[in-house]
């Protein structure tokens, strides 16, 4: 099996090219393919295959080539990947897969099509609008933070932290608590912290995460949406350029005109072959 491995701000992932969608994947190769001693090593899976070719991309056929199927770490399926999205454009530009036109490059998810600009370093996307919809509390061992929900395509928990407990505090390696009433499907935790103003941006956020089906991640580009949202929300502005330090760099969030866009770098960094049959 061909792989590339690619990652955008640290968030990294197998990238597997299948566009007539003949491979065989499984949520226990997938779990498999991402085990970073015994694998490859990822935060995840993105299977590159043509819209008509793929169930949940068949509908978008029409106005997206490619769709991106996106599988978590444990083999989960994922509706949306702003990390993933920004690698998977890179990786069609680069393999003469695709050209972008002037609008961008479309690229199907289950979220809906987005919209990708490929520059030499940076790769711009038009988001989906985030929806910020209710309020909820996540826990950290005896600690518990309120919240805001947020939909990106996929479900976010952003929680500002206070009393100038550090992000560094938190212990991540279990799996925040939450409402599953309100998150059927889980969620992704963001947990985060004002920083001091950066040139170029209205605000300037620092963030960690937790992603459902993946554990802490280095980055999380739905979830720099989410928090992006929220800081614009609780500044009181309507527009503007939020800055989004996570572990592996930093993202920008921009909502002008009614358009929301996450940018940030999106690298391919190794191509290979794995035997599916050593995985096991």
């Amino acid at each position: 099996m061909l792989f590339t491995k690619g990652h955008g701000t640290g968030n990294d992932f197998v990238i597997l090219g299948d566009p007539d969608g003949a491979l065989g994947l499984t949520p226990a190769l997938v779990a498999a393919l991402c085990d970073r001693r015994r694998g490859i090593g990822a935060d995840g899976v993105l299977r590159v295959v043509r819209s008509a070719k793929h169930p949940d991309g068949a509908g978008h056929a029409g106005d997206a080539e490619w769709f991106m199927d996106y599988w978590n770490a444990d083999g989960s399926l994922a509706e949306m990947c702003g990390n993933g999205v920004r690698v998977f454009s890179r990786y069609l530009v680069a393999g003469g897969l695709a050209t972008p036109g002037p609008e961008g490059l479309p690229v199907a998810t289950r979220a809906g099509v987005v919209r990708a600009l490929v520059g030499a370093d940076t790769i711009s996307v038009h988001m989906r609008t985030p929806e910020v919809y209710a309020a909820s509390t996540a826990t950290v061992g005896p600690l518990t933070f309120p919240g805001v929900a947020v939909n990106c395509g996929n479900p976010h928990l952003v929680c500002g932290l206070h009393d100038s407990l550090p992000l560094s505090s938190l212990d991540l390696h279990v799996a925040p608590g939450f409402d599953p009433a309100l998150f059927r499907s889980g969620v992704n935790v963001e947990f985060t912290t004002p920083g001091e103003p950066v040139e170029g941006a209205d605000l300037h956020v620092h963030m960690r995460v937790y992603e459902r089906g993946s554990a802490e991640t280095l980055s999380c580009g739905s979830g720099a949406l989410a928090v992006g949202a929220v800081a614009l929300r609780d500044a009181g502005l309507a527009e503007g350029v939020i800055a989004v330090d996570v572990p592996g760099g930093r993202l920008t969030v921009t909502h002008r005109d009614g358009a929301w866009w996450l940018a940030g770098p999106a690298v391919l960094v190794a191509t290979g072959e794995v035997d599916p049959a050593a995985l096991a």
